[in-house]
């Protein structure tokens, strides 16, 4: 399974944030999917995107993301 969460380039993030938001999302959704590939990059817009999965993976996978995200404005 791949997932690619893409981050609008005109709104830049933080200095190491991509890198930490891609640790942070890694070690969340492996625990639930060992084989997961998670890529977080800079693009013309936002947006998420699971390859090589069930509907219902796309949706707890969201959910990790948003927890992930979440507990980074905190």
């Amino acid at each position: 399974m791949r997932v690619e969460v893409t981050i609008n380039k005109t709104k830049p993030l933080p200095s190491g944030a991509i890198e930490a938001l891609t640790i942070e999302l890694s070690k969340r959704v492996n625990c639930q999917f060992p084989d997961a590939a998670i890529q977080v990059r800079y693009a013309s817009a936002n947006g998420f995107l699971v390859l090589r999965r069930r509907k219902t993976d796309r949706d707890l996978i969201e959910e990790i993301l948003q927890e992930t995200w979440e507990s980074a404005d905190e």
